[in-house]
């Protein structure tokens, strides 16, 4: 495996639940939809970022570059959802960012660093996802999340490069305290399937909200 793709592996401390493949596999539609939300999502927080804090040189430079890579990503999942005749459309968000960005201080420099860690974290499980993905859906959207994983992995290992760029003190006490809190998001059962979802608890529609 590449080496950048294993050391996302590594960084996270707990797999997708092989449910959430099943429940991704057979609601294909939603999959995508979300999937365009979050490449969307992603490129407005690195533009935010470049917005609230233009005294950083560096992280200037590295977030332009991923908000246009994330900006390109969103065209991408929008092309297939045209193609598929799938429409875009609204959709709730579920809990797994919010629930991040709980844990992220208000206070400088803690709060630039933390949204960076949070960064780093959902580059890494959409990396994870995207490879579970490549083995449960069709040849040609298995194709097409294979070439967004590598992608996925540097923006990961960006986003960790800034924090620890930026920090003034070790990060390693908050990134496992946030890591905690993801492993618990990605594994609970959730009221609505999406792409940063726990796996859809029963009876619930898979298209909810």
């Amino acid at each position: 495996m590449d080496a950048d793709l294993q050391a996302v592996l590594e960084f996270l401390p707990c797999r997708t639940p092989a449910l959430w493949f099943e429940q991704a596999r057979t609601n294909v539609p939603t999959l995508l939809v979300d999937h365009a939300h979050c490449e969307k999502k992603a490129a407005g927080t690195a533009l935010s970022l470049l917005f609230r804090y233009v005294d950083h040189p560096h992280l200037l430079q590295s977030l332009s570059r991923l908000a246009r890579e994330e900006l390109r990503h969103f065209e991408q999942v929008h092309k297939l959802l045209q193609d598929k005749g799938i429409a875009y459309k609204h959709l709730s968000s579920s809990r797994y960012a919010s629930g991040l960005r709980e844990r992220v201080s208000r206070v400088e420099p803690d709060r630039l660093v933390d949204t960076l860690l949070t960064g780093a974290i959902v580059e890494a499980r959409s990396c994870e996802r995207f490879l579970g993905l490549i083995k449960v859906l069709p040849a040609d959207l298995a194709e097409f999340y294979r070439l967004l994983a590598l992608s996925e992995a540097r923006h990961f290992a960006d986003y960790l490069s800034l924090a620890q760029r930026y920090a003034d003190k070790p990060i390693q006490p908050k990134l496992e305290e946030m890591l905690k809190v993801e492993a618990r998001l990605v594994c609970e059962p959730d009221i609505s399937f999406r792409f940063h979802s726990g796996p859809l608890a029963e009876n619930i529609p898979t298209g909810a909200g």
